[in-house]
């Protein structure tokens, strides 16, 4: 009486569909053996898949035959498929299992392995599952081809976006806060440049950002977030972009400016640092007056007490007192608070400038649109090129590729771009009323608010040589405001009536009509 070892094995997919259930194999593969006088020496149930023989339960079998031989002359499953769905493999498991004196049979495909003939039988149950799987296996990359080019998401959801199905069955993502919000809010931050992106990192995670810094690379750099979806290249296919039916959490105009921030196309002259000791507001914006280096800060231990200096280093002997420093800059500060009563002016003359700085936003939107026509015209020219066989496809793909990316960019920032300045007038009583009271803003707030105002205040670094602070540029729109001050103060103390900062020409009549003027 022979001996046979039962092997059950069935997979998610097929026990849903096709009602391969672990129960009714054991049930058939029994009645089997009971009808030819087989005895079971023991079953093994595999959950895995057949696609290769690393399956947990087929290597202990297999390494319990190798130890023991002669325990079984069989190993018995329902049909091929369930031993393998790889020929190449199934014929050298077969040759593995004959070496060991045990034969593989499927009970309702039997096959004597000892007529050469039935080979090609084998070849043919072996062949049809293998045939099934990479028929499977392209409907489904067709079919998540075919829903990326409809602008679907696949997977997963990326953090910020959670996955809904809708009421037909359709599988989509939407934004969820409060993650969306930390990530639009990394995404203005690392535009603005005034941060590096490991400090916006840092912030984000006080802000509630759960991932890893890898992550958080992952988030800032996914066109998904600009409501994007890439299709990978396939075949003859390029890859390339569609514009994704989901909500983008961020404008394209934004996401394109992060990238070239972090490609380096778009970098500010120097980064905050955020963290820094509340008595040294000022350092990193202090540059030592002997050598030109950046000064750093730090406390010394006194008698009874810690007391903090500003100082260079690397044998530089320049160093500064930091309270001393501080209450000299707030002195300073001061000096740029408007008058309240000259708020309206400031307000009027505010506005003139901004006007007048803005009219080149105009100009902006035609140079984007000539770049545009002239990308255009560049993918119009290669496609004449490749009909006419002057060009090889390779190289069209690659020019197109090149082409398309900067035309996408193109467009997205034309998207952004605005036609008509903003009203600023609602900014601008907000930024009034904040004007005047920076002292107090700037007294009261955290080290990372006293920072911000210095750095909005004076865009460049300043030098102190011991009794006052001075800086090659203050904001333009302080200093009109400082400028104002100083020249009604000497008319009001009569001390200078005549002279003035502010334009005072007058044009000359004649024959050609007059350049136009404005007190900015």
């Amino acid at each position: 009486m022979k001996t046979a070892d039962l092997y059950i094995r069935v997979s998610t997919d097929e026990q849903a569909d096709k009602g391969y259930s672990q129960r009714s194999q054991e049930e058939l593969l029994r009645k089997y053996c009971e009808i030819n006088k087989i005895t079971i020496r023991k079953v093994i149930l595999e959950d895995h898949s057949a696609k290769t023989f690393n399956r947990p339960e087929w290597q202990k079998y297999l390494l319990e035959l190798k130890k023991y031989k002669g325990q079984a002359d069989l190993v018995l499953f329902l049909k091929w498929d369930r031993f393998s769905r790889n020929a190449g493999d199934a014929y050298q498991m077969i040759n593995t299992l004959r070496k060991l004196s045990i034969e593989p049979q499927a009970i309702e495909q039997p096959l004597d392995l000892s007529i050469p003939e039935n080979k090609m039988m084998l070849a043919f149950y072996l062949a049809a599952p293998e045939v099934e799987n990479d028929r499977r296996a392209l409907n489904i990359i067709h079919g998540m081809r075919r829903a990326r080019k409809e602008g679907r998401y696949m997977g997963l959801a990326p953090i910020g976006y959670i996955n809904r199905i809708d009421e037909a069955g359709r599988k989509s993502i939407t934004p969820a806060d409060p993650m969306a919000s930390v990530i639009r809010w990394s995404y203005e931050k690392i535009a603005e440049g005034v941060f590096n992106t490991e400090q916006i990192y840092k912030k984000a995670k006080e802000q509630g950002f759960r991932g890893t810094k890898s992550l958080f690379w992952f988030a800032i750099r996914n066109p998904v977030y600009c409501g994007k979806i890439f299709i990978p290249k396939y075949k003859d296919e390029e890859g390339r972009f569609v514009k994704g039916q989901h909500e983008p959490i961020v404008s394209e105009a934004l996401f394109h400016e992060v990238q070239d921030t972090l490609d380096g196309r778009k970098r500010k002259p120097y980064k905050l640092k955020i963290a820094s000791k509340a008595s040294l507001p000022l350092r990193g914006f202090l540059v030592c007056n002997s050598c030109g280096k950046l000064l750093t800060g730090s406390a010394s231990k006194g008698h009874s007490k810690y007391y903090s200096y500003y100082h260079c280093f690397d044998g530089c002997t320049c160093r500064f007192r930091a309270d001393v420093v501080n209450e000299l800059f707030v002195a300073e500060l001061k000096k740029y608070m408007p008058r309240t009563e000259m708020v309206d002016l400031y307000k009027q003359l505010l506005i003139e400038s901004w006007n007048d700085q803005t009219k080149h936003l105009h100009d902006d939107r035609k140079q984007l649109l000539t770049e545009i026509k002239q990308m255009e015209a560049k993918l119009s020219y290669i496609r004449d090129l490749l009909s006419s066989k002057q060009i090889d496809p390779s190289d069209f793909r690659e020019m197109k590729t090149e082409y398309t990316n900067k035309l996408e960019k193109l467009e997205a920032k034309l998207s952004g771009h605005k036609d008509e300045p903003s009203n600023i007038e609602p900014l601008l009583s907000k930024g009034i009323d904040s004007l005047l009271k920076l002292d107090y803003i700037y007294e009261t707030g955290d080290i990372e608010k006293k920072r911000e105002v210095i750095s909005s205040m004076f865009p460049e670094k300043m030098t102190f040589d011991g009794t006052s602070l001075r800086t090659p540029r203050v904001n333009e729109a302080v200093n009109f405001i400082y400028m104002i001050d100083n020249e009604l103060g000497r008319n009001k103390n009569r001390t200078n009536g005549k002279y003035s900062k502010m334009s005072c020409q007058v044009e000359m009549r004649g024959f050609e009509p007059p350049a136009s003027t404005s007190l900015t």
